[in-house]
């Protein structure tokens, strides 16, 4: 049996963070357009393939990038009037 679980209005999945950073660039139904075609994609991919749907996560786009992930934060903390220093963690 097959199952296809996804929601973008949920905010710790792929598909909501994925909306989430269109409709900041575009429009909210433009947006909208492009998680619809993604889960268009997604579904013939589940049924041709006969497998199971693998949810991404929210911190797919962070963790494909993190250099992008760090100069957004740093952007976003000037914008405010904040300095912020980024130090590797040791374990």
């Amino acid at each position: 049996m097959l199952t296809f679980t996804a929601s973008c209005s949920s905010k710790d999945s792929y598909l909501g963070v994925f909306f989430r950073r269109l409709a900041a660039r575009r429009r909210g139904k433009r947006a909208l357009v492009a998680v619809m075609h993604k889960l268009a994609i997604a579904i013939w991919h589940v049924l041709h393939d006969k497998t199971a749907y693998r949810e991404l996560g929210a911190d797919h786009f962070t963790r494909r990038d993190p250099e992008r992930a760090m100069r957004r934060m740093l952007k976003e903390a000037n914008r405010l009037g904040l300095t912020v220093r980024f130090e590797p963690i040791t374990a």
